[in-house]
């Protein structure tokens, strides 16, 4: 390696490696030159991984790559739902390349699901968006074409809860296996896909606890929390367990036939949305679903005083923020406030009707 002055100019170095000449000019000082030419010499023995980052890709090939990374990291519902959602975008842009695709294009799409309800087309963006945001994230693509689009306005009504009342109401008109099905439900405060999930190895009858598994979580991760067992859900899972088939581990199964098999097949159920709008009116209750029974039972709790932080444990919230969302009982703080501006509104009122009379 050469390092050298020039006057009038400085110092430049000077190398060959490898048969290939490597130079640079002009520097300062010597030690400036010798610096560069140490760092252009540990380039070309280390030259720098080159990642290439793709501009484009087939629309199709994103959204199937999509569909594997949700059915690899989600639950089961969330997956169906976005197959559903996916299946339709193909319909309108499965021979595009993502470049294609334009906002105006996603615009007219979602303005035209608004004809359905605006909660529905801010469902089509939000997936959308994801969507490409996961093809940018992979390096596949540069831009995403929703990034200016903007949420429709929704109306937003106050959730139907059921009394338990109301809900003891459908579970006596049921028949003994749903009765099982929705009580073990309600009284763990489950989602229907982690009853549905739900095996003899998650449940202890010494310790009168089941255990109940999520994707909730961030990441997608398949997580645990355990709940204790009501004496209604112990002798229901007790009753069961004496009548068990052994080569059934799952509590809640059922035969029906597989389109896909092209067979029967026994199995765990996937979704059981169908038999409440049956059981709803059979009981002639309003109509809800599944999840409003979570709903339900932390408003119980609630209104007897349970801690919200005991109270999020249960439902498996990982902020209570989400958990506040499900308490729909009206709480004491707020009837102390609007008695409180009862009071001093009545005195103002009393004063003010006392003054026009002595005016009058």
């Amino acid at each position: 390696m050469s390092v050298y002055f020039k006057k009038g100019k400085g110092w430049r170095f000077d190398f060959t490696m490898n048969g290939v000449r490597h130079t640079q000019a002009w520097y300062e000082t010597k030690t400036k030159a010798r610096q560069a030419a140490a760092e252009r010499r540990k380039e070309v023995l280390e030259p720098p991984t080159k990642v290439e980052t793709a501009t484009d890709m087939d629309f199709l090939e994103l959204v199937n790559k999509r569909l594997d990374h949700v059915q690899a990291h989600n639950s089961e519902q969330h997956y169906a739902e976005y197959r559903s959602r996916a299946k339709r975008w193909i319909e309108y842009w499965g021979s595009l390349k993502c470049s294609q695709i334009m906002p105006q294009i996603i615009e007219d799409f979602v303005l035209e699901r608004r004809k359905v309800s605006n909660h529905t087309a801010n469902k089509e963006l939000t997936c959308l968006r994801a969507t490409f945001n996961f093809g940018k994230k992979k390096r596949w693509l540069m831009s995403n074409p929703t990034e200016e689009l903007e949420f429709l306005p929704e109306e937003k009504k106050r959730r139907y809860v059921p009394s338990s009342e109301d809900i003891e109401k459908l579970i006596a008109v049921a028949g003994t296996d749903t009765q099982d099905y929705l009580v073990v439900m309600r009284d763990t405060l489950a989602r229907s896909i982690e009853i549905n999930r739900l095996t003899w190895n998650d449940v202890d009858c010494r310790e009168r606890s089941v255990t109940l598994y999520t994707r909730k979580k961030k990441g997608g991760h398949l997580t645990p929390r355990t709940v204790p067992m009501t004496e209604r859900v112990y002798q229901i899972l007790f009753r069961r367990f004496t009548k068990r088939d052994p080569t059934k581990p799952w509590i809640f199964w059922h035969r029906y036939w597989s389109r896909k098999a092209r067979k029967w097949v026994e199995g765990p159920y996937k979704e059981r949305k169908r038999i409440m709008t049956t059981l709803c009116a059979k009981a002639g209750v309003p109509y809800f679903r599944f999840h409003p029974l979570r709903h339900s039972g932390a408003s119980v709790m609630e209104r007897n005083n349970v801690p919200v932080s005991s109270i999020q444990k249960l439902l498996g919230h990982e902020s209570r923020l989400t958990t506040e969302i499900y308490l729909h009982s009206l709480g004491e703080s707020e009837k102390e406030a609007m008695a409180i501006f009862e009071r001093a509104s009545q005195k103002f009122t009393h004063r003010f009707t006392h003054s026009s009379e002595y005016i009058n």
